[in-house]
């Protein structure tokens, strides 16, 4: 166990906070020109190229100095009203009357925002390093120069952490956990035993990862527990949110594959398998042994039903429960699931269903007067 201090006076934790403060003001004297931002994003400015800007705003909430983007066109109209200063649009864009913001045409405003966003954010975010006290780390584990191990943290036996790992306070990393380059694991995060974790990952507080599977077998009229002494495997570029777990196998390995993107409270079971690039919304259950494939997009709430297949580029409505394999490309929704076509003719008949009752008992009084 040891106490680095990368900065020149004062604990850790105090000088993380005036880094905050000192990024908080430079922040606020940044300022980026129309031009110098559509030359960094391969945009086109249609206005006052030498505009600046210094924050973001929603389009809607626009003010002098902001800048904002129009991506759903549901929201076309504020563009003519807005008081951001740049707003950044799609190339194909047509204005139906005059706007007084400067515009920057780009091919996605979404994804530029997003890339626009995350280049702010690199610039600015405080750089923690560094071993907080009191923490505990077990003999013998290697810590990067520029790793983060905050205050009350645990590090068990024969953990391995890549370069760059961020370690936020009150977290548990077990024995034999590998955490990879860059990756940030923020408090209160638990990582059991023998678990991995892939590079440039990001855990959000909560994150239980490597609880045992809900493995119980009858005998008689109660319940024996089934040893899970499998793991979590995760690749790289993986976000989890809040207070979501991911049970260890009982054999083998729970895998999250490489980009997944899981949102704040989901439960995935025991010896599941979630395919690269798959994204799920919150509250979304998936029973054990489960396989999700590849590019898929599952919306909130669904539930996934065990031991089944769920092709690749699967999009799944919010909602609906899954109690088979589903094939490749399929859109669903619905309890239980149906082709998505279907979900809505069926919602249009059961809208009309009283009218149609009221038509069927009229019919019947005039077949019977007859």
């Amino acid at each position: 166990m040891f106490l680095f201090v990368p900065l020149n006076s004062g604990n850790l934790r105090k000088n993380c906070h005036l880094c905050k403060i000192n990024h908080e003001l430079n922040i606020t004297q940044m300022q980026f020109t129309a031009s110098q931002i559509a030359a960094l994003v391969n945009g086109k400015v249609e206005g006052d190229g030498n505009v600046a800007v210094g924050t973001f705003a929603k389009i809607e909430e626009g003010h002098p100095g902001a800048i904002s983007f129009l991506s759903n066109p549901k929201y076309t109209h504020y563009i003519y009203d807005t008081k951001s200063s740049i707003v950044l649009v799609k190339d194909d864009f047509m204005p139906e009357k005059p706007v007084a913001a400067t515009l920057i045409r780009v091919a996605d405003p979404y994804a530029t925002v997003a890339m626009l966003l995350d280049m702010v954010s690199k610039m600015t975010q405080p750089q923690y390093v560094g071993v907080e006290q009191p923490s505990y780390i077990s003999e013998g584990v290697e810590i990067p120069a520029d790793a983060y191990i905050g205050a009350f943290a645990y590090l068990g036996k024969g953990v391995k952490l890549g370069k760059g790992v961020k370690i936020f306070p009150q977290c548990y990393i077990g024995d034999n956990v590998t955490i990879g380059e860059g990756t940030i694991i923020y408090p209160g995060v638990r990582i059991y035993h023998g678990c991995k974790v892939g590079q440039r990952c990001v855990l959000h507080a909560g994150v239980v990862i490597g609880a045992d599977g809900f493995g119980f077998a009858p005998v008689g009229d109660h319940y024996n527990k089934i040893p899970q002494i499998g793991n979590v495997e995760i690749d790289d570029d993986v976000e989890i949110g809040a207070n979501t777990t991911v049970d260890r196998a009982t054999m083998g390995s729970t895998r999250v594959g490489k980009g997944v993107k899981l949102d704040n409270l989901i439960q995935v079971a025991h010896n599941c398998e979630i395919g690269h690039d798959t994204v799920i919304a919150s509250q979304t259950g998936v029973a054990g042994s489960t396989k999700i494939g590849s590019n898929c997009m599952v919306g909130g709430q669904v539930g996934f039903s065990g031991h089944i297949h769920v092709g690749d580029r699967v999009m799944i409505g919010a909602q609906s429960g899954i109690p088979s394999d589903v094939a490749d490309d399929s859109r669903i929704m619905g309890y239980p699931s149906m082709p998505l076509k279907d979900f809505y003719r069926q919602a249009v008949y059961l809208k009309n269903l009283a009218k149609l009752y009221g038509r069927v008992s009229e019919l019947e009084k005039i077949i019977t007067k007859k």
